[in-house]
């Protein structure tokens, strides 16, 4: 067995594990989810709060479980405090494992309302009578979200191993990586604060052509063909860039936050993508650099097998996710 994966480049083994996982774990063809509930807490008189879940998790039929301050008890949808009122330790000990995210907001009877996430790095949340969180807080919850986002969406990633197989210098993979992330960030900004609307069932759509459109520019650059991408990679890059951040945009979008809080909670969700992209970039580098130390000689065919494969399964997904579009 380890001799059979010496005789594999680590970019064409990668590529074919992030296919069969694709195949395995998305067999609707549908966008990878990120499961996410939102809790509303209403204040009423004498200490009562009024709770009501709005949930949906393939993971599980029931909402999160809660913790709540010692002094506070749950009888759904009725919540008592007393005259100390909801302040204190709030845990969610399934986030992170059932839902990638919770949602809290609590309405005050006087005041705005305050939001608030919890995230499996980030279960407990201390509420507070002015109800303000510190930035630390707010980046504990929302990177471990951008992280876990990016790295569950199996196409995102397929699309980052494409580049990778298609440039051979290390300056234009930094300069087409830099690109890529330019240009999701924008369009991941203007979708999460409004600026743009675009429907996520066609966007996932063209994330999966955008998949088999790089499939199909490495294959030709393999042969010898002219190919664009092979000469401007960061210009393919940057433009597909911008489709991909519309689909990072629908995990935010699910979060449902305030406009006061959406800016700061945006910033560390994009660097929580970032640093699950780049984790992954140099995961690969580093498996190719410890191959060429071992000077393991893939088979021919084993390149042209793994991007017919991703070309297949992108095509597919391509499919069935246009198909969706009709129901």
């Amino acid at each position: 067995m380890i001799g059979l994966l010496r005789n594999f480049s680590p970019a064409w083994l990668a590529i074919l594990c992030l296919t069969l996982i694709g195949t395995v774990t998305l067999p609707s063809a549908l966008a990878h989810e990120t499961p996410v509930a939102s809790l509303d807490i209403r204040e009423g008189r004498n200490g009562v709060q009024w709770l009501e879940w709005t949930y949906y998790s393939a993971r599980s039929d029931k909402p999160p479980t809660v913790q709540w301050p010692d002094h506070c008890t749950e009888d759904y949808p009725r919540l008592e405090c007393g005259e100390a009122g909801l302040v204190g330790l709030v845990t969610m000990p399934q986030i992170g494992d059932q839902y990638s995210a919770a949602v809290v907001k609590v309405k005050p009877r006087e005041g705005r309302m305050h939001t608030y996430t919890l995230t499996g790095a980030n279960r407990s949340l201390m509420l507070t009578v002015d109800g303000k969180l510190p930035w630390h807080s707010i980046a504990a919850s929302y990177i471990p979200l951008g992280i876990e986002h990016i790295m569950l969406g199996i196409d995102h990633l397929l699309f980052v191993l494409g580049l990778i197989v298609l440039v051979s210098t290390t300056p234009m993979l930094i300069k087409t990586i830099t690109s890529f992330t330019v240009a999701h960030s924008i369009t991941l900004a203007a979708a999460t604060l409004g600026w743009v609307g675009v429907p996520e069932g066609p966007v996932n759509a063209a994330i999966a052509l955008s998949i088999v459109v790089l499939a199909v520019e490495v294959l030709r650059h393999r042969e010898g063909k002219p190919s664009l991408s092979a000469k401007l990679p960061w210009l393919i890059a940057f433009g597909f860039g911008l489709l991909h951040g519309f689909g990072f945009a629908g995990a935010m979008n699910n979060v449902g936050l305030d406009p006061e809080s959406l800016p700061i909670a945006l910033l560390f969700f994009n660097i929580g993508v970032e640093i699950g992209q780049l984790a992954f970039v140099f995961l690969i580098l580093g498996l190719n650099h410890a191959h060429r130390r071992l000077e393991a000689i893939p088979p021919v065919w084993s390149a042209t097998t793994a991007i017919y494969a991703v070309g297949g399964i992108a095509s597919y997904w391509f499919l069935v996710r246009t198909a969706a579009l009709a129901i």
